[in-house]
């Protein structure tokens, strides 16, 4: 009988982390910051590997335009995830992510940022 407890016991535990979603870390631009400059990317690090082909950014401005220059990329250790950006003039922008992680779970947010003061 302890066999079969301390088995279910290492089953639990072990598909605890399978079940895990990549959620946002942290990104740069901060998440909420203003910069004084335009930054060149937005790169954001999740807490669990991405599948490259199923993970995107968009950044976008004031009025809903794409300020973005080409497609996401997953970098690092699979954990970050970055999109190349125009020169951004001052103003509000929005960072919209969706990531599938190597799990097979989507998980998806949103932030802001602001160039200029």
């Amino acid at each position: 009988m302890r066999t079969i407890f301390t088995i279910v016991i290492l089953l639990s535990a072990a598909t605890g982390s399978a079940f895990a979603h990549a959620h946002l870390d942290h990104a740069t631009p901060k998440v909420g910051s203003t910069v004084a400059q335009s930054p060149k990317e937005v790169v954001l690090w999740f807490t669990e590997k991405l599948e490259p082909a199923f993970s995107s950014i968009e950044v976008r401005n004031e009025q809903g335009a794409a300020v973005s220059m080409g497609k996401a990329t997953v970098i690092g250790d699979r954990t970050q995830l970055r999109v190349p950006l125009k020169a951004l003039p001052p103003g509000s922008y929005k960072v919209i992510w969706r990531v599938l992680s190597v799990d097979t779970h989507r998980t998806q947010g949103d932030f802001t940022f602001r160039v200029g003061q």
